[in-house]
């Protein structure tokens, strides 16, 4: 159970109520902050407000009405301007002072346009991806990484520590997601090497139940075959983090790596191989599903 450290109650809001965000929402609530919440369908958030109190509102303007931190988690760069921009966006409801906090991973790109933005009407921007896949949402056990103002980020932090255990800033606007693009290289490279290792193992007559755990307590362990190892094995993948999620953070690791030039060969390799999975139908598969590419 999800213990939280005394904060001051806040007036919060929250867009966005996926398999993140609807979880992200409930711990700001349980932590004793006021929130407000909007999701697409509306039914959801309704259904939320039913859950944990709170108020639903009909457009991201109307819930953000009050809010001292606003926080967001939706699908990707067009999604997060469509809440934030025009004149039902919570840009156009949000007080001179008010920090917006955005979960979405995003591109780098988007967050310093929105960051502009914000800072023309006087609304702090903070780019803050999350890592931790749906249990730590869950389990309020995501880490954070962030980019934006140091004092916006101060702020907020407090705050946002009843869904996480680690809230951290990287850096200036754009800095955290980035970040998170690191993260999801090095998560891709892990899996496939997971995936080959284990694969090799069962086509060798293997116990590989037996051979991760021996292995896991060497130079070899990772949160993937701590967390991942023995469903792969099993050949269970219906949980986690979607492959076409996957599929569409590495399509942002390349494009950020075209324009800074770097070069990730892996991981181009690797997000080819997702999309060989995706053909195999998936798409809704968590990423541990490489596998099944070489069974």
């Amino acid at each position: 159970m999800k213990t939280y450290d005394p904060t001051p109650s806040r007036r919060v809001a929250f867009l966005g109520l996926g398999v993140m965000g609807y979880p992200m929402a409930g711990h700001l609530a349980r932590a004793g902050h006021a929130v407000s919440v909007y999701n697409r369908t509306a039914a959801k958030a309704q259904a939320w407000a039913a859950e944990h109190g709170g108020r639903a509102a009909p457009t991201p303007r109307e819930a953000v009405a009050g809010a001292e931190f606003v926080f967001a988690c939706v699908g990707n760069d067009d999604d997060l301007r469509s809440v934030v921009q025009g004149g039902d966006g919570a840009f156009a409801g949000m007080a001179q002072g008010a920090v917006f906090v955005d979960h979405t991973t995003a591109s780098a790109e988007v967050a310093r346009e929105l960051c502009a933005a914000g800072q023309r009407q006087g609304v702090a921007f903070v780019d803050a991806p999350v890592s931790g896949g749906q249990a730590g949402a869950v389990n309020g056990l995501l880490t954070v990484m962030c980019g934006g103002d140091t004092a916006a980020f101060d702020a907020m932090k407090p705050v946002a520590l009843a869904f996480s255990r680690a809230v951290t800033l990287v850096g200036p606007s754009g800095a955290g997601q980035l970040a998170k693009m690191v993260n999801q290289i090095c998560i891709a490279g892990l899996v496939q090497g997971l995936s080959e290792a284990i694969a090799f193992g069962q086509r060798a007559g293997l116990d590989m139940h037996q051979v991760l755990e021996v292995i896991g307590k060497g130079a070899a362990q990772s949160w993937q075959m701590d967390n991942r190892g023995k469903t792969m094995v099993d050949d269970k993948f219906d949980f986690g983090f979607a492959v076409d999620w996957m599929r569409k953070d590495l399509g942002l690791v390349l494009d950020e790596a075209r324009r800074n030039g770097a070069r990730v060969p892996v991981t181009a390799l690797v997000d080819q191989f997702y999309a060989d999975v995706q053909a195999l139908g998936g798409g809704r598969w968590d990423t541990s599903s490489l596998i099944r590419r070489l069974k």
